[in-house]
């Protein structure tokens, strides 16, 4: 397959939040938002809609993956849902197959391993973790078995400006050496080839990446999906 690293490496890495900051747009114009991701090009890019517990009986029947941030207590007997996200003033507990819980970057991950629970970090917002808290909690979850996911702040695949990239985060999964590769702020570092994912002397094959995905760094959050994938055409790691 021409294109299986791009697959392995690209293939539903955005969690589609259009309802959420900075766009927080109304359900309507999200869920168009939503429809024009999903069939646009590069559409699978997409995992799911991000919706709020409290707006679920708003969506109607439209046909969605959904993921839900548990904001109040309802019922989650649609057959939609596909993963729920735990605030963190909510107690952990499994309440999907792939429950996720918002944690500080220094948190304690044995909790959620005991319980086989996923952890959700927020890498901006009102806080930017720094590059070692991020790189430590990554390295954490690899040795503990811990799959994530991460939200807010990642507004381009590298890191500019202080603010972190989901390229280094794939990186950082994919070939440890955590915090060099959350530091990386040069774009050429990073290469994608028909078969390979490189950065700089690492080079990762499509098994290798496709695990990462799988077992360490599952999506990342973004209430756009324009940015983040035209990024991606600018540095050709998506054809225009």
């Amino acid at each position: 397959m021409a294109d299986a690293a791009r697959r392995a490496l690209l293939e539903g890495l955005i969690d589609h939040a259009p309802l959420f900051p900075p766009a927080s747009l109304p359900l309507e114009e999200a869920l168009a938002d939503h429809r024009r991701a999903r069939e646009s090009p590069h559409g699978w890019l997409v995992r799911r809609f991000v919706c709020p517990a409290s707006k679920l009986r708003e969506l109607g029947d439209e046909p969605l993956a959904l993921s839900v941030v548990f904001d109040e207590e309802v019922p989650l007997d649609d057959p939609r849902i596909e993963a729920v996200e735990l605030p963190p003033d909510r107690e952990p507990r499994a309440l999907s197959p792939e429950t996720y819980v918002e944690i500080r970057p220094a948190a304690d991950l044995a909790p959620l391993a005991a319980q086989g629970l996923r952890a959700k970090v927020r890498c901006g917002g009102s806080s930017v973790p720094s590059v070692g808290s991020l790189a430590g909690l990554v390295r954490r979850c690899r040795e503990q078995g811990v799959p994530f996911k991460a939200t807010a702040g990642l507004h381009h695949p590298v890191r500019r400006d202080g603010s972190h990239g989901f390229l280094n985060l794939l990186a950082a999964a994919i070939f440890g050496d955590e915090e060099r590769a959350i530091a990386e702020a040069d774009e050429g570092a990073f290469r994608l080839d028909a078969d390979v994912f490189a950065w700089r002397d690492r080079s990762a094959s499509v098994e290798a990446i496709a695990a990462a995905r799988k077992d360490l760094f599952v999506a990342f959050g973004s209430c756009s999906f324009v940015e983040p994938a035209g990024d991606l055409v600018s540095l050709e790691f998506l054809p225009a």
